[in-house]
C-alpha cells in the first residue's frame, strides 16, 4: 500500500514543535527604544557563544535544527534582523550595514555578550563584516561566512545596484510575500533537497515583513563586501556545493580576498543551514571551540 503524500502541514509540525520547546523566541527591549526577536539555544555563561545572522530571505528560525544541534555544546543565539519577525525596523527607507551593525552592537550589550563567533548567512554576511571591522572588533573572535553575499555598492556595480533594486521591488509588489515564498524553495535549495527542507525554507519565507524586506534589499544594494577585507579577527569562508545564488567559485573569491580557509558543504544549496544542518551546526561548534586567533584546522 502507498503511503498518503504528506502535506506542507504535515511536514511542519515537528519543526514548529522543535522550534517553540528548544529555540523559543524572546522579545530584547533596546535602550533605544527598539526591540529585537531573538531565539537561543545552549547554555549561556558556561560555553563559547555564536551569534547567527540571517539572509534576506530567512529569520532567525531558519538556523532552527544546525542551532539546536550545536546547542549541545555551545551557547546559540540567532536574531531576527530589523524588520523581521517582531524586531524593530530601522530608521529611514535605505539603512546602511553600519545601522544593522549597530543595532546587533546595542543587542550584544543589553545580552551581555562580550566575546562571540559571528556567523553570517548570505546578506547575514554584509551585517557580519560590517559588525566585526567597526563596533565589534574587540568583541567578536572569529567571523564565519556562509555562502556570502557580496553586495552591489562597488563602484562598478551600479547598473547591477539597481537592477537588482527595480527587480526586488517589482517582484514583491507583484507577488506579495507568499508568492516570493513559493519560488523560494527551487532556488535555495539543491535538487536532492527533501520536502521537508522545502517546507521549512518557504515558510521562513512566507513569514517576511514587506518593509524590513525593502530595507534588507537597500543594504543588498549598497553594500560591498570587499570592504572588509583585513578584519582583525580569523575568517572562514563555507558554500554549499550546489548553491547557484553565490556560488562555489563566487564564494572562493571572497575567502581568497579575506585570506581565509574554504570549505564546500556538500549536498546543499545556498540555504545550507536548513538542508544539511548537521554538517552546519559542526563547523559552528569548530569555530566557536577554536582558540581565539587559531586558524581553520589547525
Amino acid at each position: 500500500m502507498n503511503a498518503v503524500p504528506r502535506t506542507a502541514d504535515d511536514l511542519l509540525q515537528a519543526p514548529l514543535a522543535l522550534l517553540d520547546s528548544r529555540f523559543p523566541q524572546r522579545i530584547v527591549p533596546l535602550p533605544s527604544g527598539a526591540q529585537v526577536a531573538l531565539r537561543e539555544c545552549g547554555a549561556p555563561g558556561e560555553a563559547p557563544t555564536v551569534v547567527l545572522l540571517h539572509g534576506i530571505s530567512s529569520g532567525a528560525a531558519s538556523w532552527l535544527h544546525a542551532a539546536v544541534l550545536a546547542g549541545e555544546q555551545v551557547h546559540v543565539m540567532a536574531w531576527d534582523a530589523p524588520g523581521y519577525g517582531d524586531s524593530t525596523p530601522l530608521r529611514g527607507d535605505a539603512p546602511t550595514d553600519a545601522d544593522y551593525a549597530a543595532c546587533l552592537h546595542e543587542l550584544l550589550q543589553v545580552m551581555g555578550v562580550r566575546r562571540c563567533v559571528l556567523v553570517g548567512h548570505s546578506l547575514g554576511a554584509l551585517m557580519a563584516c560590517a559588525y566585526a571591522r567597526g563596533l565589534g572588533a574587540d568583541r567578536v573572535t572569529r567571523v564565519v561566512l556562509i555562502s556570502p553575499a557580496g553586495g552591489y555598492g562597488a563602484a562598478a556595480q551600479v547598473a547591477a545596484s539597481a537592477r537588482v533594486r527595480r527587480e526586488r521591488r517589482d517582484a514583491l509588489q507583484t507577488l506579495r510575500v507568499i508568492g516570493l515564498a513559493e519560488r523560494i524553495p527551487q532556488r535555495l535549495l539543491s535538487p536532492a533537497a527533501s520536502s521537508a527542507a522545502c517546507a521549512w525554507v518557504q515558510w521562513n519565507a512566507a513569514n517576511l515583513q514587506p518593509a524590513g524586506y525593502l530595507q534588507a534589499v537597500e543594504l543588498l544594494c549598497a553594500s560591498d563586501l570587499g570592504n572588509s577585507q583585513g578584519l582583525s579577527m580569523p575568517v572562514e569562508v563555507h558554500c554549499g556545493d550546489a548553491d547557484v545564488v553565490t556560488p562555489p567559485a563566487a564564494c572562493q573569491g571572497w575567502a581568497d580576498l579575506y585570506a581565509a580557509p574554504f570549505d564546500l558543504i556538500k549536498g546543499a544549496g545556498h540555504a545550507s543551514p536548513v538542508e544539511q544542518p548537521e554538517a552546519v551546526a559542526r563547523l559552528i561548534t569548530r569555530a566557536a571551540l577554536q582558540p581565539t586567533g587559531a586558524k581553520q584546522h589547525e
